[in-house]
């Protein structure tokens, strides 16, 4: 270790989440000791992070400005039926980024590579080397729990960087292009223009169960490029992703299912958005809030931060509906009219959908109207969501 200072925050895990926190707290709690535990080789994983412009709030966007390596002023959507350039800046992280700040923000000894944890208590951290680390408090970040406890659906997908021959021509990024074959279920591809002759292509489908067929997904990308004209070869960038999309379920089971009495955040803590998977907001929002904390102790981290996963929990019943209604009240092959549907709203709306901050005349606005799906279906599915009987 880098000293014989007493750590006061140990956070299992070095991904999104627990990067956050560690760079959140080392700026703004400079006399603490942190320690990042992380399994792999380097923070950060191997992972493309993106954001729309109002997913952070300008006061705090400081804390993920230094890991964006892409932006842009606006983004578009494609479907079957229509095509939609929206408004709004749209900016990317990169795991190499968020690496790069924890090594210069840790002093040395304190970001450990290639450390399993095998064992967590609120102050206490066990390794599989048979190191025990001591400290204040602990933060669970190792990614998701036991989703057992949950009703899930799963947003999968497989992205690569592409270099062309040519310039592409791409000048922002087409977030979701729907015209791909919808045969399966919703699937869309997602590209984003690296530079004037490099992209970043991804493959997303939405299906019931977790499985990834990577090989299938890396054909798929390269029959995209071929169909929109790019003649490309692959990049050095692969990347895969598993994301739950949740309907519902027991959270205070899934709470309790790891780590009893340590603090958890990111998917861990059930930090999600429950339609999208996405959790670079929560992340931030929950790096900050727990830099700003008095105290520090394992216990306040635990109580503070399942106090928050509950009214996040609480906040997402709404995203929750909506999913059950992509899943269970649309046919797989017409799952994107409903996308489709949304993406004709007002783009404000469209942004607080994504940063999770819907007011009441948005969700009415989403849900009134003829639904996009069979009318006795999406009673079905919205009565199973609420637990409301069926007449």
């Amino acid at each position: 270790m880098s000293s014989e200072r007493p750590i006061d925050i140990a956070i299992a895990g070095g991904g999104l989440a627990g990067g956050l926190i560690a760079l959140a707290l080392r700026a703004r709690r400079p006399e603490l000791r942190v320690v990042v535990i992380e399994s792999g080789a380097n923070a950060g994983g191997n992972h493309i992070w993106s954001c729309f412009e109002h997913d952070v709030a300008l006061a705090d966007r400081w804390l993920i400005e230094p890991l964006i390596v892409h932006g842009w002023g606006e983004h578009a959507v494609r479907f079957p039926s229509f095509e939609r350039n929206l408004p709004g800046g749209y900016a990317s992280l990169s795991s190499e980024r968020l690496d790069a700040a924890l090594r210069d923000a840790l002093p040395p000894g304190d970001l450990l590579l290639g450390a399993r944890v095998t064992g967590l208590m609120p102050t206490c951290v066990t390794l599989a080397d048979g190191r025990t680390l001591e400290a204040g408090g602990v933060v669970d970040c190792r990614g998701p729990g036991d989703l057992g406890a949950l009703d899930l659906g799963w947003q999968k997908f497989v992205g690569m960087s592409m270099k062309t021959d040519a310039p592409h021509g791409l000048t922002h990024p087409v977030i979701m292009d729907a015209t791909v074959d919808q045969s399966e279920g919703y699937r869309f591809v997602y590209v984003l223009p690296l530079s004037a002759s490099e992209l970043f292509i991804e493959d997303t489908y939405y299906t019931a169960g977790p499985e990834l067929a990577v090989d299938a997904l890396k054909a798929r990308i390269a029959d995209y490029a071929a169909a929109q004209g790019w003649t490309s070869t692959p990049g050095d960038r692969i990347e895969t992703g598993v994301l739950p999309v949740c309907m519902g379920g027991d959270f205070e089971r899934y709470w309790r299912a790891s780590s009893r009495g340590v603090a958890k955040a990111g998917l861990r803590g059930g930090f999600f958005h429950a339609m999208t998977g996405y959790s670079l907001p929560d992340a931030v929002r929950v790096a900050l809030h727990l830099a700003a904390m008095p105290h520090l102790s394992g216990a306040a981290l635990h109580e503070r931060t399942l106090a928050m996963a509950r009214a996040h929990w609480r906040g997402q019943a709404y995203y929750r509906l909506l999913a059950t209604m992509l899943f269970r009240a649309a046919e797989p092959a017409e799952r994107w009219r409903i996308l489709a549907r949304f993406y004709r709203l007002d783009p404000k709306l469209i942004g607080r959908f994504y940063a999770g901050r819907s007011s009441l005349i948005d969700k009415l606005r989403v849900l009134i109207g003829r639904p996009p799906v069979p009318i006795g279906r999406a009673i079905q599915a919205l009565g199973r969501a609420s637990g409301a009987p069926i007449t």
